[in-house]
């Protein structure tokens, strides 16, 4: 017992100090998400611990899954939506993070679990070309089903994560119903059913935040789901897309600690180090995702103009669904087969 509290002293020394030793191996998702969060995050803790960073992309938590499984663990930190991480920590891939050590005291209450703390606040959101449609494209997910009233092609999320619930505003089901309509075999495949409706229109099935943000860029469909950060780098590099906010899913991204990570002690004291507010308060110069640290709002770096585009806004945020870890923890498993079957007939 000694010996364990001794360790988290340690690490808790580790995490505050200028400068630390170690490495740690850090895998993301690549594209302007990730470019974002080394600008931010990885490369100026880097700078500040003298912890080495070495960093990769990967392909979510299959990836993390292969390696604990295989006994061969390479990453230290992993980002991952909340969703994955919840069920990624409940079959026992993850390690427990130690909040003693990373400092969350300043945190959205929800936007941290024993598995994962969270990075960023995003959406997800329907978003069109302005080409197409001008600047007044849809206004709901019904609209994104409307091909009428709104021709041409669409791009749909070809994982369930952050599939199932726009179908079913879609198809009339109330926002704060949806996950209680989802809690049934029956309400998951009505979910399918509706995109099913939607699939003969459905140009791709993206699997990358940086696939559905080239999507935009080249014009190879006219809406797409996809994150609202992406979206707006998308713009900026000459994209003609727009998106809203409204019956958008309200979710976060957050940093986990693979089974026997073999840097397991850096690896938290980075984590530590990246939750506080100096850093969180650079990330939306880069892309417009929000803190989880709400200490970031305060010291000056984010301007009441950039605050309202983010999607932790309260103006915002009273507009959207926020995701449900614990639906996704029971039903993800379920769901992803049923709408693997949808994605293959």
């Amino acid at each position: 017992m000694k010996r364990t509290a001794t360790l988290t002293l340690t690490a808790a020394l580790l995490a505050s100090t200028a400068m630390a030793e170690g490495e740690v191996t850090i895998a993301s998702w690549g594209g302007s998400y990730q470019d974002a969060q080394s600008k931010a995050l990885f490369e100026p803790a880097a700078e500040a611990t003298g912890i080495e960073v070495k960093q990769e992309t990967y392909g979510g938590m299959s990836d993390v899954r292969l390696q604990v499984s295989t006994g061969q663990v390479t990453l230290d930190i992993v980002a991952s939506g909340s969703g994955s991480a919840a069920r990624a920590g409940a079959e026992g891939l993850l390690e427990e993070l130690d909040y003693d050590v990373i400092d969350v005291s300043n945190f959205y209450p929800t936007l941290k679990s024993t598995y994962c703390v969270g990075g960023d606040v995003f959406s997800t959101v329907y978003a069109w070309n302005t080409d197409t449609y001008g600047e007044d494209g849809p206004q709901s997910w019904a609209d994104f089903w409307d091909v009428e009233n709104f021709p041409g092609s669409r791009a749909y999320r070809g994982s369930v994560a952050g599939a199932l619930e726009p179908a079913l505003m879609a198809d009339g089901v109330p926002m704060e119903e949806v996950y209680e309509v989802l809690s049934s075999e029956e309400g998951i495949e009505r979910a399918i059913d509706k995109i099913r409706e939607l699939k003969p229109n459905i140009e791709v099935f993206w699997s990358s935040g940086a696939q559905h943000a080239q999507l935009m860029k080249d014009g190879e469909v006219d809406m797409t789901t996809g994150w609202n950060g992406r979206f707006d780098n998308a713009a900026k590099d000459g994209a003609k897309v727009a998106y809203s906010f409204n019956q958008a899913l309200l979710d976060y991204d957050c940093f986990a600690i693979p089974k026997g990570a073999p840097n397991k002690g850096t690896a938290m004291a980075f984590l530590a180090e990246i939750s506080k507010p100096e850093y969180q308060d650079d990330l939306p110069k880069y892309i417009t995702y929000g803190p989880t640290n709400k200490a970031a709002y305060e010291t000056g770096e984010i301007s009441a103009e950039t605050a309202a585009t983010l999607p932790s806004s309260p103006e915002n945020a009273a507009l959207q669904l926020p995701i449900s870890l614990d639906w996704y923890a029971e039903w993800e498993t379920v769901a992803a087969e049923m709408y693997q079957e949808m994605l293959t007939e």
